[in-house]
């Protein structure tokens, strides 16, 4: 119902991940509290590039999620806008805030005010989460070029 719904390049979206959005436009006008706007757009959601959306979490619009960024297993994203370089923890509820690029939220934590999102921990060398999202970004762009090489070595088979 919202849209559009814009994903970046190499994002990793896995199992039952839900991407949602509130309805957008009525009656052909922009519904302004239901969007986000990244670089002169408006968005449902909007997820730029090498973001991993981890197992059942859900981001649900208006929201947005800053480039290599991690949100971890059954986190909820919704009508918030979350930094660069974030990491949201398992289970974490991040709702109707700015979280600020380089923080993370640990699992299970309630962010819901904006004192709470702008208190975050800063993600720093000891962070043992801090490579994170490379790590799987990585692995994961390996196994779509295993695939396409595969895809690419395959004989054209003709049915006689």
């Amino acid at each position: 119902e919202g849209q559009p719904i814009w994903v970046g390049n190499d994002v990793n979206i896995q199992d039952c991940v839900v991407l949602h959005a509130l309805e957008t436009h009525e009656h052909g006008d922009l519904i302004s509290s239901a969007v986000v706007e990244v670089d002169g757009k408006f968005y449902g959601v909007h997820i730029d590039d090498r973001v991993s959306l981890a197992h059942q979490c859900q981001v649900h619009g208006p929201a947005s999620i800053g480039t290599d960024t991690f949100v971890g297993m059954q986190a909820l994203v919704f009508r918030a806008t979350v930094g660069k370089n974030c990491v949201i923890e398992p289970k974490a509820l991040v709702m109707g805030v700015d979280v600020a690029d380089g923080r993370y939220v640990p699992a299970g934590a309630l962010i819901t005010t904006q004192e709470a999102a702008d208190n975050l921990p800063l993600i720093t060398e000891n962070y043992p989460l801090k490579n994170l999202n490379n790590a799987v970004v990585n692995v994961n762009t390996q196994l779509a070029s295993g695939y396409q090489q595969q895809q690419q070595q395959k004989p054209n088979l003709r049915v006689a």
